[in-house]
């Protein structure tokens, strides 16, 4: 049994969902494999705005509703020929199920009502793409993932219960496969006990395809992404990257720590707990042979580059500029877990702890009234973090160039810089 993940790129539009029929065609031969399919397109970044609509009043979520209904609706109409197919129903009723969550005012927390809005794309998009598989004889049987991936009641970063999760899968994917030889079900969304709709993660697709693999023992798991593979740089950065053909584990795991965007952070450990390979395919060259990250002592002969924009560099110091010890590390950190801020980057000197994260506003301002309680507080914003892996002087200078380096951090393989352009100073 291999398991496959295809990314909101994959299925963005008609002719994508088209694509992927044709890869599965193509690969899928005699083989049993479980699907896991992303939201299509930017359809997160439209359930985020609704969410926010519909949560903070920014806008109208009737509105940005009906904008969502109509890119899905368009999509089937390419698909399908005859609007009475089932699936336009079955589209109705999620869809009135969402209008009916946003009528009322919000009687939770944010993050809860935000998983219980975002994880509608996944659906609505396994869903489209199981119906047209149908429909052009690539038969496959729709499984919902909130049954499951059983998770505790942490919204937007849920932690899986592993051997409930193993347990439920087993139960109900594998007879699964005596019917159809394809299981299509969703990345990213999980469920609790209370059966209450949670997520793994922004990109926790990854995440998802990872953790079945690991539960129902797959021989592989592929990633099907609009690049060859694993490439040393984002081409949105770099003119010319270069394709790496082989990682270890260990390299794997490192660069996504350190915001790898092709793979998701989590998802390499539970592969390597069983040492299952995880191949990055195209799904536009289908025929190729990717990127395969596997057990392996052979280490990067190229340099690796990421960059992480829209940072915040937050410095954080005692109001009686007194040292900082551990207890004032153990409640900052403390504070950092309350507000589900993750840090990219630290350092520590005499009197200052000073932190590089993403940039999300809400979390943001919350933890630094919370640490403006008891420490000194300053911050930047609009930054970039860069990290090179595997760095040579001469790349670093490069890539610094009329830069103002606010935070530098040096180990044997890995350079990161905290970054500003200079005429932003």
């Amino acid at each position: 049994m291999q398991v496959f993940k295809f990314g909101g790129a994959s299925v963005k539009d008609a002719e994508a969902v088209i694509n992927v029929a044709n890869v599965l065609k193509q690969v899928h031969k005699d083989s049993r494999i479980c699907v896991v399919i992303s939201a299509m397109g930017k359809t997160t970044n439209a359930l985020e705005e609704l969410t926010n609509a519909f949560f903070y009043h920014t806008g109208n979520p009737s509105l940005i509703l009906d904008g969502i209904k109509k890119f899905h609706f368009d999509i089937c109409n390419q698909l399908f020929s005859s609007t009475t197919h089932s699936i336009y129903q079955d589209l109705e009723n999620t869809f009135v199920e969402l209008h009916w969550s946003i009528e009322d005012e919000p009687t939770h927390p944010y993050d809860f009502e935000y998983d219980q809005i975002i994880s509608i794309g996944e659906v609505l998009s396994t869903k489209i793409v199981s119906a047209y598989l149908n429909s052009v004889n690539v038969n496959n049987t729709w499984i919902d993932a909130r049954g499951l991936i059983q998770t505790d009641n942490t919204y937007r970063d849920a932690i899986v219960d592993f051997d409930l999760t193993e347990s439920l899968l087993k139960k109900s994917v594998i007879p699964r496969f005596n019917q159809t030889p394809i299981i299509i079900t969703q990345g990213f969304i999980g469920g609790t006990s209370e059966n209450f709709t949670t997520t793994l993660g922004r990109e926790g697709s990854d995440y998802t395809a990872s953790i079945i693999a690991y539960c129902l023992n797959a021989e592989s798991v592929t990633i099907w992404k609009d690049v060859p593979g694993v490439l040393n740089a984002d081409p949105k950065w770099f003119n010319h990257t270069k394709k790496i053909e082989e990682l270890s584990y260990q390299d794997a795991i490192e660069l996504t720590y350190y915001g790898a965007t092709v793979i998701h952070p989590k998802t390499i450990k539970p592969l390597q707990n069983k040492n299952i390979p995880l191949y990055v395919k195209s799904f536009l060259q289908p025929e190729q042979t990717g990127t395969v990250i596997k057990q392996s002592d052979a280490r990067l002969n190229i340099p690796s580059y990421i960059f992480k924009m829209n940072q915040v560099l937050i410095s954080i110091q005692p109001k009686d500029f007194s040292f900082i010890a551990e207890n004032n590390l153990s409640f900052i950190f403390e504070v950092f877990s309350k507000h589900h801020v993750k840090i990219n980057l630290m350092q520590l000197s005499a009197i200052s702890f000073s932190v590089c994260c993403d940039h999300d506003q809400t979390k943001i301002n919350s933890l630094v009234e919370e640490l403006k309680t008891t420490f000194k507080v300053l911050y930047n914003s609009n930054l970039e973090l860069m990290t090179v892996r595997y760095y040579t002087t001469d790349t670093i200078s490069s890539l610094t160039k009329n830069k103002i380096i606010l935070l530098e951090q040096r180990s044997r393989f890995t350079v990161q810089m905290v970054m500003q352009n200079e005429i932003e100073i």
